[in-house]
């Protein structure tokens, strides 16, 4: 097909929120040396995006391009491309000179849809380093939900600490991260503990594999139901989605030396953690941000291997953005929200 010269893009000219989002056009760069021309066809939506939109993220550009996690096409490469043509599937890294090991501030600068511009747009120039390929036989809608939330649930069990086959995790809530680390957990061999307010969403839960479920509105002191579960052991990670309206309850529901991976906030506001429990306990919090280019290619070759496929939710069209905010903001998605770029 032609290369073409201009893309539509979204951006956020004012810090209130997504309905600010704007639909523009702008004209596109040929690639240089070292990058490539990718046609998206999906993007995937994180909480992230709605801080974004409220211009309450650490460090993001003004007027930005929102979102992050795309699947698409190679349309053109640049002269000294070697490894990659046209017409391969990819996604790219969330943090695109995020090649492997850990984070660095320089690193943080090159986080799409935050620091620089993201992918909600039609067509977008990226570095080669930051791309990877799709699993074999996925969508690119099913492929753009893997950058951020699978990453990050990979990074989470398989990371510093990694899980073993026969340990426990316990999962909050049933969004994005939570259901890749429920799917991961139990295709590495793990016992699942899933909670939820909802009967809906921990019925999903059990069919993908949890093999305990508690609604923490009808339980509130959860926490005690997963020791019980557990014979009074505690579980080996948590994956913590809640913040500091959760933290410390998800330090009572870990074992001894276990790990509580700590992803998010969406609970709001709480205690700061218990560090008395944490020293005692010899329990490790460990912070999540995404993983590296290379953890995403393991992530790759896990789900190859292992038929694991991602929870989409709901798909929504290229003009339909702020519906698709809407959804994610509400919260009542299990998996992941998606928007469908491409119109061919």
């Amino acid at each position: 097909m032609p290369i073409p010269i201009t893309t539509c893009e979204y951006r956020l000219p004012e810090p209130d929120g997504f309905d600010s989002s704007t639909l523009k056009e702008a004209a596109i760069h040929t690639p240089e040396a070292t990058e490539v021309l990718v046609k998206v066809h999906a993007v995937s939506l994180q909480f992230r995006d709605l801080i974004v939109a409220r211009s309450q993220y650490l460090g993001q550009k003004d007027n930005a391009i929102p979102g992050s996690d795309l699947a698409g096409e190679i349309l053109a490469v640049g002269a000294d491309i070697k490894g990659w043509a046209v017409g391969d599937k990819v996604s790219a890294n969330f943090a695109t000179d995020h090649i492997q090991g850990s984070v660095t501030d320089e690193i943080k600068r090159t986080g799409l849809g935050g620091p620089i511009d993201g992918v909600l747009t039609e067509y977008k120039i990226l570095p080669a380093h930051s791309l990877v390929k799709i699993p074999d036989g996925w969508s690119y809608i099913e492929a753009s939900t893997l950058p951020c939330a699978a990453v990050t649930a990979y990074n989470a069990l398989l990371g510093t600490n990694p899980l073993k086959a026969g340990d426990s995790v316990l999962v909050l809530g049933t969004g994005g991260v939570s259901i890749f680390a429920l799917q991961i957990a139990v295709a590495s061999g793990a016992t699942v503990i899933a909670t939820s307010s909802s009967g809906h969403k921990l019925e999903v839960a059990k069919k993908l594999g949890a093999k305990h479920v508690i609604n923490y509105k009808k339980t509130p002191d959860w926490e005690q139901e997963v020791l019980r579960i557990t014979g009074g052991r505690g579980v080996d990670h948590v994956i913590e989605v809640g913040g500091p309206g959760t933290i410390n309850k998800s330090i009572a529901s870990t074992r001894y030396a276990g790990t509580v991976d700590v992803i998010g906030f969406v609970a709001g506001a709480g205690d700061l953690p218990n560090l008395r429990d944490l020293v005692l306990k010899t329990v490790l919090v460990r912070g999540i941000l995404i993983g590296s280019r290379t953890q995403f290619e393991d992530l790759v070759r896990l789900v190859d291997a292992t038929g694991v496929r991602p929870v989409v939710d709901k798909v929504f069209a290229f003009e339909d953005l702020r519906a698709a905010y809407e959804n994610l903001e509400s919260q009542q998605h299990v998996g992941k929200v998606v928007i469908h770029v491409a119109k061919a």
